[in-house]
């Protein structure tokens, strides 16, 4: 079970398929608008911007590594979940291995994807008591 409202979950999605990124924002929350980054710096500054809980990426490590590297540098402590529509056994562990805080593929229904992100948020201190 959720220790926050769903609903006020803010979330980044970076070098995501835009119909992947509505199918989790839909799983959590209707009414939560879809905030996307095309480049590492401008990821960055929505994450500082709204503060996000939580950055959305694509299962591609030219397009993570930076991202997680860069968050890193930074000192924002915010946790990365990467997602696939084609999940695989090695880019999950090498996701994980890069720093992301987990890794999920689509399809994605409600209840998992839900109980997924908000382990992800508490496992990382986002989450409030």
């Amino acid at each position: 079970m959720f220790t926050r409202d769903i609903h006020k979950i803010k979330m980044v999605a970076y070098e995501l398929e835009p119909a992947l990124a509505a199918q989790i924002f839909q799983a959590v929350s209707d009414s939560a608008p879809v905030r996307s980054a095309a480049s590492v710096s401008r990821c960055l500054d929505l994450v500082r911007r709204l503060p996000a809980d939580l950055v959305l990426c694509g299962a591609d490590p030219v397009k993570y590594r930076p991202l997680l590297l860069a968050l890193k540098n930074s000192g924002l402590n915010i946790p990365v979940l990467v997602v696939s529509r084609m999940p695989e056994v090695s880019e999950w562990l090498d996701a994980l291995d890069s720093g992301a805080a987990d890794y999920c593929g689509a399809p994605f229904e409600t209840q998992p994807i839900q109980w997924l992100i908000g382990s992800v948020l508490r496992s990382t201190g986002q989450a409030a008591a």
